[in-house]
């Protein structure tokens, strides 16, 4: 196979890495929310004598998550062979700020002419209605997608085109909730001799298939 020089639309999918690892991820990066006011209930029509007990606090705590997985071991070898041709499947963690709260993982290769990439990120917000916020928040700035049935306790797929000096590349978008943690998988392709991308369907249950994985991958993370 002759040598082949990278095309614009490769070199501009590799700078959001060097982004990520600089900025970190929305999930986190804002303060935590407060916690909600225990124990505040009303007196009224309570009978002389008997005792309020408020609910147990722990039960939330018990069942959240407090440390992001290795992200590099949530997508099983198999998988990242089939969903990126010539990648080492060892894959490549981004640096991160705080590796207990934010991990990310990526495989790209460019396999004769066909190109995929694939990141797995794990995100853990200080609590349940946090994680929910950051989910609802990315679910409504990718419009044109569908849920995902059976995948965490919510979870939503887009897939979007895009075309940079007539070369098409493909992007699906996988997130996923569980509790507090968030799940983010970014799969794309493009072939840089048709200047095609892989049709719809190919990219959307690629970045499905590698969620499944990431979100078994997350029970390493609990408690």
């Amino acid at each position: 196979m002759r040598s082949l020089p990278l095309p614009l639309a490769l070199t501009a999918r590799l700078s959001p890495v060097a982004v990520l690892a600089c900025a970190g991820w929305a999930l986190t990066s804002g303060p935590a929310a407060p916690p909600a006011a225990a124990g505040h209930q009303t007196a009224q029509n309570t009978p002389a004598g008997s005792s309020v007990t408020a609910a147990p606090s722990s039960t939330a705590a018990a069942n959240a998550y407090s440390t992001a997985p290795a992200p590099c071991a949530g997508v099983p070898a198999a998988t990242v062979k089939s969903l990126v041709p010539g990648a080492k499947t060892a894959g490549k963690e981004i640096p991160s700020t705080d590796t207990k709260l934010r991990r990310t993982c990526s495989w790209n290769a460019l396999h004769g002419y066909d190109y995929r990439w694939l990141d797995v990120s794990f995100e853990i917000g200080a609590s349940e209605q946090e994680a929910k916020k950051g989910y609802e928040q990315r679910v409504a700035e990718r419009s044109g997608g569908g849920t995902v049935p059976g995948l965490g306790d919510s979870a939503y797929s887009v897939v979007n085109l895009t075309t940079e000096d007539g070369q098409q590349t493909r992007e699906g978008v996988v997130l996923a909730r569980v509790a507090n943690a968030l799940v983010v998988v970014t799969y794309s392709g493009s072939d840089f001799e048709s200047k095609k991308a892989p049709d719809t369907d190919e990219i959307n249950k690629g970045a499905i298939k590698a969620a499944k994985s990431a979100v078994a991958a997350l029970g390493g993370g609990r408690g």
